[in-house]
């Protein structure tokens, strides 16, 4: 496995983005769409978090 997928891997569960250090073994493997889609939104929940009013 190439050393820069090793590296985000490690970056990855630093953040706490990925909990089990097992997934560090599987950076080859494919990923579901489901998957996908669910960093994408919570990445996007993080970005623009949704408004909440003050009134």
């Amino acid at each position: 496995m190439e050393e820069w997928k090793i590296e985000l891997g490690r970056r990855a569960l630093e953040l706490g983005i990925i909990k089990d250090p097992h997934w560090l073994e599987r950076l080859d493997d494919p990923m579901p769409v489901w998957a996908v889609l669910e960093l994408a939104v919570r990445m996007m929940e993080k970005l623009d978090p949704p408004s909440v009013s003050y009134d």
